[in-house]
């Protein structure tokens, strides 16, 4: 009798923990596409225009404040470097997408770092609901 309330309190531990991992995995995935979507956004608005209206900043401010919360260091560093980007973008000299329409790598794919952190830190997490308890610590 012990041993099968044992087992049942066991099987339920293991079903509840594999429950929150993929909870937050998904809240993970949403978040790193919000911010995908922000940065996007506000990089081709930096490399056309000045920074008119700093109140265009919010949402990915309030996007990072989001990964502060969720995502593994090494994410939020590569969210960080992308936003300073951003943010000396909006300082240099405009540019016209068609007078110049070959740009550099690092000119245009300022989110690979950050796209490759995340993938790692999903990956990682991934792991970690298929295996609870051994992967779990090493995202932060």
């Amino acid at each position: 009798m012990l041993a099968t309330l044992t087992t049942a309190w066991l099987t339920q531990s293991h079903q509840e923990q594999t429950a929150r991992i993929a909870q937050e995995n998904t809240r993970r995935e949403r978040i790193f596409g919000e911010f995908i979507d922000q940065a996007s956004k506000l990089y081709v608005d930096a490399l056309m225009n000045s920074l008119d209206d700093p109140n265009k900043m919010i949402g990915i401010y309030a996007v990072i404040g989001k990964l502060r919360l969720f995502a593994a260091p090494e994410t939020i560093l590569e969210a960080e470097r992308m936003m300073e980007a951003i943010i000396a973008a909006y300082y240099r000299p405009s540019i016209n997408l068609h007078d110049k329409p070959v740009l550099a790598q690092e000119e245009y794919d300022l989110l690979r770092p950050f796209a490759e952190a995340a993938r790692r830190e999903l990956f990682l997490a991934s792991s970690a609901q298929r295996h609870p308890g051994r992967v779990g610590r090493a995202l932060h």
